[in-house]
């Protein structure tokens, strides 16, 4: 009986153990921070988007985000008042977006002209990303 009772107890530490690490590692932060050199999302829809000689060349009007980090804007190039827009993703690293503090507004700069864009493979709002 006493062996018994010791392996009990030893096969209780020993599964308490291994659950006390998993508990451990599967925790995940439920509540962060926002950083001063954050952005927000409704910073930037919207956000005209200019290349190196001031000419406006499109407007960010989505973000995609995969497996929760953003992998992309949706610009929209050409078309007037929302008709015959060609909309195309672009990277990331493609666009530098700036807070410029004096004048207490967002820009997004590419090195890009709007042929480029008109020219680069089009996305469409559809299937699972219809509007």
């Amino acid at each position: 009986m006493r062996h018994f009772l010791i392996a009990l107890a030893a096969t209780t530490m020993i599964g308490g153990a291994a659950y006390a690490q998993t508990a451990q590692t599967t925790t995940t932060e439920t509540f962060v921070t926002v950083q001063p050199t954050d952005v927000l999302s409704y910073n930037l829809i919207g956000l005209n988007v200019t290349n190196d000689a001031a000419e406006t060349i499109g407007e960010i009007k989505d973000l995609v985000i995969a497996e929760g980090r953003l992998s992309g804007y949706i610009v929209s190039v050409g078309g007037f008042l929302g008709m015959g827009d060609h909309y195309v993703m672009v990277g990331p690293s493609a666009v530098k977006v700036t807070y410029l503090e004096n004048d207490k507004k967002w820009t997004a700069v590419m090195n890009a002209t709007k042929e480029e864009l008109q020219k680069a493979p089009e996305f469409k709002y559809e299937g699972r990303w219809e509007r």
